[in-house]
């Protein structure tokens, strides 16, 4: 039997991510089609890759029907051009499913089976709403293994506020507002757009256009602004659309391999160290991130402290301050987010893993003094998912 392999990430792109919905740039473009631009991209951006070396294709949808279905990492890969005997298959954690894409085949790659894969996610929530076509199973309430709230992302958030009072509204739009002005000054300085991939859209009313930067971005949003919304989950509650992530389309995808691809002429950027999953209680979800987070230290020997990078999924932010308040990190540390997070960008649910394995791949460049970091996101039905990353610009080394 073979040692297990070092797994490495070498590359990183994404669809800039739309605003669902039939004013929304890709509310006449297909998922897998997203899906396409991203395998083309990252093929074209690493020309000493030959597509036959591409050993698996992995795709993660959270709503499996329509134009996410058909196995979408197969079909998308035949679609892109890739060669007929490269396969690919499909899968589902809900949002944590590109993230999901990726420590499966890196599992494969550590064993042997793989030298090289593609892995990502997309999520079209326009053509294909969270839940579409879902059919609980009643025992879920009538045995009381969840409660209503559970099925209901935004109730389980202010659930969360009801279990850590310290985190208020006027917090979370705090945090929220920092979130906006980062991705703003992150598109300033042109961190973002190295990593994006253009998509050619078509409108029946207004013809071709080039979608070239993310549409949900709200620059110049201020406490004002965000204190007068709504609080559609709860009468008087602390969840609003302006402290929380929007509802989103977009594709993501990367490069994992081992390191010896280096033969290939594959410049990597970082090693994986470790990765967990961890489940909590449906109702409050959005504390999955810090048991993962645990897990994933002590798998790796690491402790919090020696995490100098953290991307953590900004599905709402009482989830991150949660997380934040748990390790006793403060709320503007400028190790967390530092090109802002979702509450900016969007969150096309199972393509978001991947968008921050990229930007922690380009902060990894930027600070060679950090070791190692950290992506990690809430999931639904109650769970977390953490990678540990290793950079590989580190000067130590």
């Amino acid at each position: 039997m073979p040692s297990s392999r070092d797994v490495v990430f070498v590359d990183g792109v994404r669809t800039p991510f739309g605003r669902s919905g039939p004013k929304g740039m890709y509310a006449e473009t297909r998922a897998d089609d997203l899906v396409v631009r991203v395998i083309r991209e990252l093929l074209r951006r690493n020309p000493s890759l030959p597509p036959e070396r591409v050993d698996e294709v992995a795709i993660a949808a959270t709503t499996q029907i329509g134009d996410q279905g058909l196995t979408i990492g197969r079909s998308a890969a035949v679609l892109a051009g890739l060669p007929k005997s490269v396969p690919g298959y499909a899968i589902d954690r809900m949002c944590a499913g590109a993230m999901t894409a990726v420590t499966t085949v890196a599992g494969g790659i550590a064993f042997g089976a793989y030298d090289v894969a593609i892995a990502g996610g997309v999520e079209h929530m326009g053509r294909h709403p969270m839940g579409e076509g879902v059919d609980p199973n009643p025992r879920f309430l009538s045995e009381q293994l969840v409660d209503g709230s559970a099925l209901v992302m935004g109730m389980t958030a202010e659930n969360l506020h009801d279990r850590y009072p310290a985190i208020t509204k006027e917090r979370a739009d705090a945090y929220a507002v920092a979130s906006q002005e980062k991705a703003a000054k992150a598109y300033a300085d042109g961190k973002i757009q190295p990593d994006l991939a253009e998509v050619a859209v078509r409108s029946a009313e207004k013809g071709w256009g080039l979608a070239t930067a993310d549409e949900a971005p709200r620059p110049g949003t201020t406490m004002e602004a965000l204190s007068g919304l709504k609080t559609p989950f709860r009468p008087h509650g602390k969840v609003t659309a302006g402290n929380a992530s929007g509802i989103n389309d977009g594709a993501t995808g990367c490069v994992v391999a081992a390191e010896a691809a280096e033969e290939l002429g594959l410049s990597a950027k970082m090693r994986l160290v470790s990765y967990a999953f961890a489940g909590v209680d449906p109702e409050v979800m959005g504390v999955g991130p810090i048991p993962s987070t645990e897990r994933a230290l002590r798998l790796a020997g690491l402790g919090i402290d020696d995490i100098g990078l953290f991307e953590i999924n900004e599905a709402f932010a009482v989830q991150v301050l949660a997380f934040l308040d748990h390790f006793g990190i403060p709320d503007d540390d400028p190790r967390v987010n530092p090109y802002g997070g979702a509450i900016a960008y969007g969150h096309p649910l199972a393509s978001s893993g991947v968008r921050l394995m990229t930007q922690l791949a380009r902060q990894f460049g930027e600070h060679p003094e950090v070791r190692y970091g950290v992506t990690t996101m809430c999931v639904g039905m109650g769970m977390g998912g953490t990678v540990i990353w290793e950079n590989l610009a580190w000067e130590g080394k």
